[in-house]
């Protein structure tokens, strides 16, 4: 037996822009760990709703504990198939992910609905579904539970990755990442400190001053 969660989230902006933004998503600050996206099917169907495949590549990395049950040579990169149903008649948008390769350790399965927010129709309504299985004789619960710490951990950065790119899209400067957030206050304590170097040498070379001319009074 699998694990399983759900999660509900709210995107600040409109089903149509969320939508365009699902497609330009890559790359962003956030996606670091996605390699490769690529459009493998694509086709309208007669009542207008727009079907998708992609084939995506991210890194995998993983745990120490799990390296000795593979060969050092295993791919450490997760190939993912992304099947999309864009609904524009009734402004729904739902897609499945799941792992092709690695499935022996670990298969991650996820559905996410893109609807209108029924609070405010100007923002977008997410709900997220993941299960999470491993055949692995033995180790399978362990996997299970890092397999969905690792899920929770990339729907963080999905989220923040979105509204990164609907920013850029709204004309906003999108919010500072946290590299760029420690980058500027590493530069800032650089200056801070520098500043008040500065200032104990002058402080000093003063007092200094001050007890020559003491001396020679």
């Amino acid at each position: 037996m699998g694990k399983y969660c759900a999660s509900l989230s709210v995107l600040k902006g409109p089903w149509d822009q969320v939508f365009a933004a699902f497609w330009q998503r890559y790359p962003n600050p956030y996606s670091k760990h996605v390699l490769t996206e690529d459009i493998v099917h694509r086709e309208v169907t007669p009542d207008h709703k727009l079907l998708s495949r992609r084939l995506l590549t991210k890194t995998n990395r993983m745990p120490r504990w799990a390296e000795r049950f593979f060969p050092a040579n295993v791919a450490h990169s997760v190939y993912i198939l992304e099947d999309s149903i864009v609904d524009p008649k009734n402004r729904t948008m739902t897609t499945f992910t799941w792992n092709i390769n690695h499935a022996r350790l670990m298969v991650v399965e996820e559905r996410c609905e893109y609807r209108v927010n029924p609070e405010n129709s100007n923002w977008t309504e997410v709900k997220r579904e993941a299960w999470v299985s491993s055949s692995l004789f033995g180790v399978s619960r362990a996997i299970q539970e890092f397999g969905l710490a690792r899920f929770k951990s990339n729907v963080t950065k999905s989220t923040k990755g979105f509204e990164y790119v609907l920013a850029r899209m709204q004309g906003e400067a999108p919010s500072k990442t946290l590299v760029e957030t420690a980058k500027e206050a590493t530069e800032k304590a650089k200056e801070t400190a520098l500043a008040a170097t500065e200032k104990a040498k002058d402080l000093a070379s003063k007092a200094a001053t001050k007890k020559k001319q003491y001396c020679e009074g």
